[in-house]
């Protein structure tokens, strides 16, 4: 099939929904995994040293996760939001919104969390009783998230869809035809991204800045980057609006077809990054502000590399992981609930391991072993609960 032939296609033309595919379902998997690995790393990190030990390996791993593991999680919900609106009816698509996400957040606000914060409150006041600081985080506050903040934000995106999809079913035709497009030219539609997302986030992240929330009770959300996230949520959309298989995330497209030139392209942005990074430190002396002209060139390269690190991640499990077995395979329905629970898991073992006089690497490789673990055996227990596999 020719790209004029596919381009020049209705999007309209299929009315097969996406097809659920290995290679989509195990980047969702690789995913969690790399949320467990970041909260890992952090507190021996120079920005998150809350333990002793510190290795600068760990900053590289961080710096490149958190600018663009978010962000794609987003991308890659939103690939089956437009078939799900039109084979359902809106009600039977907000219970199922509410039921995956609204549900699962609400709980986990009220247990996950406040179980995870207690290993923190023990560090600073360790004869702080758990049932004094829950009262007090839910009534007084601060009351915070941690990585479940992209539920509600991920809730609020559907339903907005929802909502979108109603005024005009056709409202992403655009973003369709360029992804029937990118099925011979990825390149066309990773700058199309870049532009988007980069006018999007830099003037954002010029305003807010880069560590402002948007705060509410357990309703958090990073300022700067609502609306990048926005953008990854409804790019997706688009792709996944019909096409599917004739698209960019095709198994016969070029972006499936690629080498290793989409992780070299991920070299350039992120050794810009570390540039900038040791301009703020090293030259600038880490001021508060940061210059303008800082925060410009960071929010640019921030969105070449995320873009890039997508399409990489991408191109890899469409070429290699399309079929046959995977070592990701065996933790794909669980891989939603390890995300759910990891977090308590996480920041108690990193509170137990805090007196060790071990390398940070030792840390980090007990840390994430038991998070792993512990979070994939709990998850297993809760799905047996009957009616649970609807939420996890």
């Amino acid at each position: 099939m020719t790209s004029i032939s596919v381009a020049s296609a209705d999007v309209r033309a299929t009315p097969k929904a996406v097809v659920r595919n290995f290679a989509i379902d195990r980047t969702r998997t690789f995913l969690t995994l790399v949320v467990l690995i970041h909260h890992a790393v952090i507190p021996y990190t120079y920005y998150g040293h809350t333990d002793p030990k510190y290795w600068l390996g760990f900053d590289c791993v961080v710096l490149a996760t958190d600018s663009f593991f978010m962000a794609m999680f987003f991308f890659l919900s939103g690939l089956f939001v437009w078939p799900s609106l039109r084979h359902k009816s809106p009600g039977s698509f907000f219970r199922d919104r509410f039921l995956r996400l609204g549900l699962p957040f609400a709980i986990a606000a009220f247990t996950i969390i406040p179980i995870a914060y207690y290993a923190l409150e023990l560090r600073q006041h360790p004869t702080a009783g758990f049932a004094e600081f829950w009262w007090k985080m839910v009534t007084a506050g601060p009351w915070p998230s941690g990585p479940l903040w992209f539920l509600w934000v991920l809730l609020t995106f559907d339903l907005t869809a929802s909502l979108l999809y109603r005024i005009s079913p056709n409202l992403l035709d655009p973003i369709n035809r360029l992804s029937l497009r990118g099925f011979d030219r990825p390149v066309e539609f990773f700058l199309v991204m870049v532009a988007v997302t980069m006018v999007l986030y830099v003037p954002s992240r010029l305003y807010f800045g880069v560590n402002h929330w948007f705060e509410l009770g357990p309703f958090a959300v990073q300022a700067s980057r609502v609306l990048l996230y926005a953008a990854y949520f409804f790019i997706g959309a688009g792709i996944g609006a019909a096409n599917f298989d004739r698209g960019l995330l095709s198994a016969g497209g070029q972006l499936a077809k690629s080498g290793w030139g989409w992780a070299v392209a991920t070299l350039v942005p992120y050794c810009l990054l570390w540039a900038l990074i040791y301009v703020k430190r090293g030259i600038l002396g880490n001021p508060s502000p940061l210059p303008h002209w800082y925060e410009f060139f960071y929010g640019v390269f921030f969105t070449v590399f995320s873009a890039a690190m997508l399409f990489t991640i991408l191109a890899y499990f469409l070429r290699f992981k399309r079929s046959g077995w995977s070592v990701l395979d065996p933790m794909q329905k669980d891989a939603y609930g390890i995300f759910l629970v990891h977090y308590a898991f996480a920041l108690w073992i990193q509170y137990w391991l805090f007196d060790f006089d071990v390398p940070a690497i030792v840390k980090v490789l007990i840390g994430f072993a038991f998070t792993l673990a512990t979070s994939w055996a709990l998850t297993r227990a809760l799905r047996q609960i009957p009616g649970a596999t609807k939420v996890l």
